[in-house]
């Protein structure tokens, strides 16, 4: 049909865009009750925004799709923007030497690093031995929202024998920040363990690592867990291994570096 004017109507013909008023002219609606108006979009989830004088399209966010609508101080419209952080997003564990990556969204870490366990010293009757020290862990809160990757070392298992080795360090590095778990010292020919008790550097918190203090007894645990009683390596990730009255000692267990991620 024809376009028609009826009383307090217009009906434009199919197919046809209706435009009313020139260009400055301004146009009132009678009341607040508006259907079926759009400016410049239907799309699902656009928000239409009165800024006291006129009307703004905010547009449905994109990707990330968890965006939310918030008014910044100063500004004259709510825009959308990412979600607000806090909650934990992922978990990366490293048991090996590599590189940590941050995930996409993620703004900050917790991490907990640990040093490898020392090797218990091996002995002879009627010499009393003592096992390796635990490896120290490093506790750490970082902002990484300008961080994109870290170089992660894990620090290897002390090797028993007559003359143990230390564990090595654990270490996270991103070019600005260094957390280092250190390595526990090798068991010795002791009543009282007179070895290496490590402490933990670069944390928030920085725990040292466990100690033997009397023959015949495994290390003390590391803060995975506790020591072995056994002539046996250490069971959890830092432990020192075992150090026998007399007999072969056992070799500590290799660090670890645990980062759970937060947006």
């Amino acid at each position: 049909m024809a376009s028609e004017v009826k009383t307090n109507k217009l009906s434009p013909s199919t197919g046809t865009t209706l435009s009313v008023g020139d260009s400055g002219d301004t146009l009132a609606l009678a009341t607040d009750a508006v259907t079926g108006f759009n400016v410049g979009s239907d799309a699902a989830g656009d928000v239409l925004y009165n800024d006291g004088t006129d009307y703004t399209r905010l547009a449905k966010p994109g990707t990330p799709a968890d965006e939310v609508l918030t008014f910044a101080t100063g500004a004259t419209a709510p825009s959308w923007v990412a979600a607000g952080g806090g909650g934990l997003n992922s978990v990366q564990t490293f048991t090996a030497s590599g590189t940590w990556t941050r995930p996409a969204d993620v703004t900050k870490v917790i991490m907990y690093v640990t040093g490898g366990g020392g090797g218990g010293k091996s002995g002879t009757a009627p010499t009393s031995t003592c096992g390796g020290f635990s490896g120290s862990t490093a506790i750490k809160f970082l902002d990484v929202s300008s961080i994109s990757t870290a170089t992660i070392t894990i620090g290897g298992a002390g090797v028993a024998g007559a003359s143990p080795t230390a564990g090595g360090n654990s270490i996270w590095s991103d070019g600005t920040n260094t957390i280092t778990g250190v390595g526990g010292g090798a068991g010795t020919n002791s009543t009282q363990n007179t070895g290496t008790r490590p402490t933990a550097t670069g944390g928030d918190i920085n725990l040292s690592g466990g100690s033997t203090t009397a023959s015949n007894y495994a290390s003390m645990g590391s803060y995975w867990g506790s020591g072995s009683n056994v002539n046996a390596a250490g069971l959890n990730p830092g432990e020192g291994g075992y150090g026998p009255y007399f007999g072969t000692g056992g070799n500590g267990a290799a660090g670890i570096l645990y980062v759970q991620e937060y947006k």
